[in-house]
């Protein structure tokens, strides 16, 4: 993705010198990936509409401290992770309504796969169950753990890249990730047996 980059320096400087169109293509190139991101860690869909807008008027706001030594999307990425941080420690761990959101927009990472509408419907069924129970199982996660297993297993990023965006060690981010994956085995396993 180094043409996208390139293309990313360009409109971030542009945007830095006050060019509102150039912020614009950012966002645009942008938005479904972040939104994408943040319904995986928010479940209601409200929510992540809001937090999304709000990362990227953060992000609007701080652009002229954006300094290049990561990518943009990274930059945007951890923005958008402290964003739903904060948001979480001020609704607290009430549970989210219904499933988490998917959205058709293109996806940057690896999202939960639905079953085809050629199949049977009593397959459909049973995987939309079984998405709701893996989905609920991870919004009981706690809030640091279920971001870090986001990142890793469902978003695809490195150890390194994830504990840039947490701003913790690489041992944190495994720890974190460990602790996750047990707390969903241990939620999982009367439904799997």
């Amino acid at each position: 993705m180094p043409e996208a980059r390139e293309n990313d320096e360009l409109l971030v400087a542009r945007a830095q010198g006050g060019d509102g169109a150039a912020f614009g293509q950012l966002v645009e190139r942008y938005q479904d990936a972040i939104f994408n991101g943040i319904s995986r860690m928010v479940g209601r869909r409200e929510d992540v509409e809001d937090l999304a807008q709000e990362v990227f008027l953060k992000a609007f706001r701080g652009i002229a401290r954006f300094d290049g030594r990561s990518a943009l999307y990274t930059w945007l990425y951890s923005i958008a992770i402290n964003t739903v941080i904060s948001h979480r420690r001020k609704v607290g761990a009430r549970a989210n309504v219904g499933p988490m959101p998917s959205y058709d927009g293109d996806d940057e990472g690896g999202s939960f796969e639905m079953a085809d509408d050629a199949d049977p419907p009593d397959a459909i069924a049973e995987q939309r169950e079984l998405r709701a129970m893996v989905e609920r199982a991870i919004d009981r996660i706690d809030p640091e753990y279920r971001v870090a297993l986001v990142l890793r297993d469902v978003e695809g990023f490195d150890y390194e890249t994830i504990a840039d965006l947490l701003g913790v060690p690489q041992g944190t981010v495994k720890s974190r990730i460990h602790r996750a994956r047990s707390a969903l085995r241990e939620q999982l396993k009367d439904a799997v047996a």
